[in-house]
């Protein structure tokens, strides 16, 4: 049976009769197909990927499984509709905390048309995307299970408007116990050392991304984004759902024809850097490809 993601934290939801993703019992999430290039684009991406052989295992899996398309009835009601049919990356956490993060100081894609164009270059001036190259799209952070306090989850047009000092902060909340109703602006990071950091933490896995980016030159992720996630309970007694990340959204993706992708790997250099201060590691972190 199909129904409506209650973990989503970005993107279009499938509420008040609106087009959205949906997710199945089986683990599996359907993503509605984008209008025009748009979904046959991510549809290539998925297929091209998939069967990319030089792309290294500790790499795919950043990615979410792919189980190719299907016409299934839309939540707007319009009847059959193709979707992308993905893995829930969700679907075994109990109480997510969750963080969207786009990647890159440009979000708009070589050849992109002027309103497009325009319509992202303003966006990321305004954002932290520019400033930063990277911007928190979405957040929701389970406060705790002992409490009547839920989740913690900001609109969207709040996090759009985040400076570089409140993406700081809201790093910080995500790993921390000292929740509030609102960004908390003297968080504990008490679980950072468990989530962030160690052989298996956030860090280390963006680190490993990294690597990867320094010498990959097949794609560009234009308006990518990668999702963190982690369930806190889990993490304090060492369950097996541990904290991960995975890249979504590619819908503008395009050929990298040889050259590295300087925006993506200058953006996740910078989230890399604002992590590392908060697990007070010293982590070096530069562009090594364009130095």
């Amino acid at each position: 049976m199909l129904k409506i993601p209650d973990h989503q934290v970005a993107g279009h939801r499938a509420l008040n009769g609106k087009l959205g993703p949906q997710i199945d019992d089986s683990g599996r999430f359907y993503k509605p197909l984008q209008s025009g290039e748009r979904g046959s684009h991510e549809v290539a991406f998925y297929e091209s990927f998939s069967s990319d052989t030089s792309v290294p295992n500790n790499v795919r899996k950043f990615f979410s499984k792919f189980y190719g398309t299907q016409s299934i009835e839309a939540s707007d009601g319009s009847g059959l509709q193709p979707h992308l049919v993905m893995e829930d990356l969700i679907s075994k956490y109990t109480n997510p905390s969750i963080m969207d993060v786009k990647i890159g100081s440009r979000t708009w894609y070589p050849q992109a048309p002027e309103a497009y164009f325009q319509k992202c270059l303003k966006k990321d001036i305004e954002t932290s995307s520019a400033p930063l190259g990277f911007r928190i799209c979405g957040v929701q952070i389970y406060r705790a299970q002992d409490s009547d306090l839920g989740y913690w989850k900001p609109d969207k047009k709040v996090t759009m408007r985040y400076t570089a000092d409140e993406v700081k902060l809201v790093l910080r909340n995500f790993v921390s116990s000292n929740q509030s109703t609102t960004v908390n602006n003297d968080p504990d990071s008490a679980f950072a050392s468990k989530v962030y950091g160690g052989s298996s933490g956030i860090l280390a896995q963006l680190m490993e991304l990294k690597s990867w980016f320094e010498d990959q030159t097949t794609y560009h992720f234009y308006s990518c984004s990668i999702l963190i996630v982690y369930d806190k309970e889990s993490t304090i007694k060492g369950g097996a759902s541990g904290p991960a990340i995975k890249l979504i959204d590619f819908a503008h993706v395009i050929d990298g024809n040889g050259v590295i992708d300087h925006n993506f790997l200058g953006g996740l250099c910078s989230l890399i850097k604002f992590i590392s201060e908060i697990v007070t590691v010293p982590t070096e972190c530069t562009d090594k490809a364009s130095s």
